[in-house]
C-alpha cells in the first residue's frame, strides 16, 4: 500500500514539474507525471531492498524529492532540446527557400 502512495506522490511531483517549467507546448502533458511516478517506484523499491523501513521519514523524502528532481531534469532537458531542434529546422527550411507565414 505504501508503494501506491509513493507512486502517487511521484506522479504529483511530476505534474508540478510540468507546470513550473516553461516550454509547455514542446512536450507532452504526461511526461512529467510518468517520469515522476516511475522514478518514485524505482527509488522506493531500491530503498526497501536496502533495508529502509516503510514508516521512516527519510524513505519518503528521498523517494519524493528524487522523483521531483528527475522529473524536473527530464522536462528541462527535453524542453530545451525540442526548442533548439525547432529553431534549427526553421532556419534550415528558411535557407532552402521555404516561405514563412
Amino acid at each position: 500500500m505504501e508503494l501506491l502512495f509513493a507512486v502517487l506522490g511521484g506522479v504529483i511531483c511530476g505534474a508540478v514539474a510540468h507546470l513550473v517549467l516553461p516550454w509547455h507546448s514542446t512536450r507532452g502533458q504526461l511526461l512529467g507525471p510518468v517520469v515522476g511516478g516511475i522514478t518514485a517506484a524505482v527509488l522506493w523499491e531500491v530503498l526497501t531492498w536496502a533495508g529502509w523501513r516503510y514508516d521512516a521519514t527519510w524513505i519518503w523524502v528521498v523517494a519524493l524529492v528524487g522523483a521531483g528532481a528527475v522529473a524536473l531534469a527530464a522536462e528541462w532537458l527535453l524542453g530545451r532540446r525540442r526548442t533548439a531542434a525547432d529553431v534549427a529546422y526553421y532556419e534550415a527550411a528558411k535557407a532552402r527557400g521555404a516561405r514563412t507565414v
